[in-house]
């Protein structure tokens, strides 16, 4: 079982993502909650803030981004064979609508083929609360089995 999803089903939710931002700092610019964490899959909420929104007073892209980031990295990790390793190549994101609320960051990685080598296509999809999709990100993972 991968490191993170032992500490998730053990800590729990709030102090796995206080841990989370411990290991990678950045990711507490948004003040995740990762709420779901299982292979093939992540759910990360991010509450609307202030200190994350643009001159629009929505929330800002690359806040989105940071979201779609850690949700897809925590999936693959947890998805992918022991002592395998793993690091984003690239991103590409569609704005879809302006975020005035709550979001939640869902990568669904069920669709990977997490047994073998090589770039793989993450989606993560960033919802408000209402359920509308507001943005689109398409995440390359590169995997590397040791």
């Amino acid at each position: 079982m991968s490191q993170f999803l032992s500490m998730f089903n053990s800590a729990g939710p709030q102090a796995f993502s206080k841990m989370a931002c411990q290991v990678a700092p950045y990711f507490s610019t948004i003040n995740p909650l990762v709420t779901e964490l299982r292979k093939g899959s992540a759910t990360v909420q991010v509450p609307f803030a202030k200190e994350i929104t643009n001159h629009l007073g929505t929330v800002h892209a690359i806040a989105m981004c940071n979201a779609a980031e850690l949700a897809a990295g925590m999936m693959t990790d947890v998805s992918i064979p022991e002592g395998a390793r793993w690091i984003p190549k690239g991103m590409t994101v569609e704005y879809l609508a302006k975020a005035k609320t709550d979001v939640t960051a869902v990568a669904d990685g069920g669709g990977v083929d997490w047994t073998t080598e090589g770039d793989k296509i993450v989606p993560v999809d960033i919802l408000d609360v209402e359920g509308r999709k507001v943005f689109a990100a398409r995440i390359t993972m590169n995997v590397k089995f040791s």
